[in-house]
């Protein structure tokens, strides 16, 4: 190894302590992990190590991906530990087949409150907020979008679930640790947050008044965007502008998902314009 690299520490025993926050993958992220998050892949872990919002407090590498990984643990923080193993010990670790062979272990930046995001944003911005997105999948993918189209924040409601959960993060090829992430306050009115910050809210609804094609994007846009089935709350539907994505036949709804990239490049395309 290069003298400019850290030190690579091999991993024998899967039982040894030094990597006991690796232990049984799946099972852990479950149960939570306390202010800590795994990322897995080469372009997720790459994500966490050039993240400034949050910390990288170890690497853990299949031996036979080492060598491969040597521009990234040129970036790695002085300090950070880097652990080896062979592929079936690392198997063993992690309790499933660890096809990738990359897992680094994180640390969550402190989240600022959504006030505060949105009045960092610019004369010209788009945000998107969440209600109730429980599927990590959709998540992952709507964090995906978000960076890709470059919305300036993504802001969750209580009911959302974590983003920082390693099959969000992976979904989101790392996006969930760029972009800029709050969650309201159990209290907090959505709405009347938006207001205050100039912010105008679209709301999408199979049952929107006006359809997208015809949204002329406002200057400064939330999009809002609900679960699937339940969708968004009616009382909030109710003061908010709705807007649809028309479908043929008897379809009645995009996976939300696919909806929040059609809806952001709609959003991004119009204000670029």
């Amino acid at each position: 190894m290069p003298p400019d690299l850290p030190a690579v520490i091999p991993i024998d025993d899967p039982d040894d302590p030094r990597i006991e926050p690796y232990r049984d993958v799946r099972e852990r992220d479950l149960v939570g992990r306390d202010g800590l998050f795994i990322a897995e892949g080469a372009v997720v872990v790459r994500g966490l190590v050039q993240s400034t919002r949050h910390r990288t407090l170890s690497l853990l590498l299949a031996d036979k991906r080492v060598a491969a990984m040597a521009p990234l643990l040129a970036q790695v923080p002085t300090g950070t530990p880097v652990y080896s193993a062979a592929q079936a010990v690392l198997d063993r670790i992690a309790g499933f087949p660890l096809h990738r062979g990359i897992l680094a272990l994180g640390a969550r930046g402190v989240q600022p409150a959504a006030g505060d995001l949105l009045a960092a944003c610019g004369p010209v911005a788009r945000v998107v907020m969440l209600f109730g997105i429980g599927n990590h999948d959709n998540m992952g993918g709507i964090f995906r979008n978000a960076a890709a189209f470059g919305a300036d924040a993504v802001i969750l409601d209580p009911g959302c679930c974590d983003p920082l959960y390693r099959k969000a993060i992976r979904v989101s090829v790392g996006a969930a640790l760029l972009v800029p992430t709050a969650r309201l306050a159990a209290d907090e009115d959505a709405l009347a947050l938006l207001d205050r910050h100039g912010f105008e809210a679209v709301a999408l609804s199979p049952g929107g008044a006006e359809t997208l094609a015809a949204l002329a994007p406002p200057r400064r846009a939330a999009l809002l965007f609900g679960s699937e089935g339940p969708g968004l709350p009616a009382a909030l539907l109710a003061r908010a502008r709705s807007v649809r994505i028309p479908m043929a036949g008897s379809f009645d709804s995009l996976n939300v998902a696919t909806t929040s990239g059609i809806v952001l490049h709609h959003i991004a395309s119009g204000q670029a314009a």
